[in-house]
């Protein structure tokens, strides 16, 4: 219940915070390029539900491409890049944790298929609302940038990042409070400009996992053995 109202402060008081930088955001993204300000994605929630999120759109319209982004992205726009190097695209997410479907603090909400693949982290991970940040988004602050030096950065964002990123956010959900919450909100913030104080401050709020043992339980699975696990919830 605390978490929860602390939820609904925060986001009514970012919010309102925001509304300008929001409102110049929209406004550049209109003169950028041609499609809707707000970019809305299906995600799964708590409880394996699924919902809408919100996003600044930061991408051109009628574009193929995958529905992750890996690195340099030729559909992000010029307004874009700038959107997703700040986070100002991800405050409409707010709204989603106004209407109770995020928390300000949780793991990050993934698509659905991703949430299949690796089904058993996720068994742990879903038992909370998803969040805006958590310690994994502090350590990935600039995936898109790290992703961007491998040849192959889908397959190190499937083999390597996801599967850390979900241990971090298990560990961190087994000892989480509000006040570790409060500290992860200031380090994500604080990971938006690179220094050394700036990395301490992150490292000493980062949950790592420390258990060998637990490396099945982010490993990726098939759709069909994902479909069997389901089924015995």
């Amino acid at each position: 219940m605390l978490k929860r109202c602390v939820d609904i402060v925060l986001s009514v008081f970012l919010l309102l915070v925001s509304l300008p930088i929001l409102v110049l955001a929209a406004i550049a993204i209109e003169f950028d390029s041609e499609g809707p300000v707000l970019f809305v994605q299906p995600r799964m929630g708590r409880g394996f539900k699924r919902f809408a999120l919100f996003k600044l759109r930061t991408m051109r319209m009628h574009c193929e491409g995958t529905a992750i982004t890996l690195g340099v992205d030729p559909r992000i726009t010029r307004v874009g890049h700038w959107l997703r190097w700040s986070k100002v695209d991800e405050l409409p997410q707010l709204w989603n944790v106004l209407r109770g479907e995020m928390s300000m603090v949780g793991p990050r909400p993934v698509i659905p298929e991703l949430v299949f693949e690796f089904v058993k982290a996720y068994l742990r991970l879903l038992d909370v609302r998803p969040g805006l940040t958590d310690p994994a988004s502090m350590k990935y602050c600039r995936e898109e940038e790290l992703l961007a030096l491998f040849p192959d950065p889908l397959r190190h964002f499937k083999t390597v990042i996801t599967p850390d990123k979900l241990r971090i956010s298990a560990a961190y959900l087994d000892r989480a409070t509000v006040w570790s919450d409060l500290g992860v909100l200031m380090g994500t913030a604080l990971a938006l400009f690179p220094s050394n104080r700036v990395q301490r401050f992150i490292r000493m709020h980062s949950f790592q996992h420390s258990d060998a043992a637990d490396m099945a339980f982010a490993e990726p699975i098939s759709r069909a053995e994902a479909q069997r696990v389901i089924e015995e919830m």
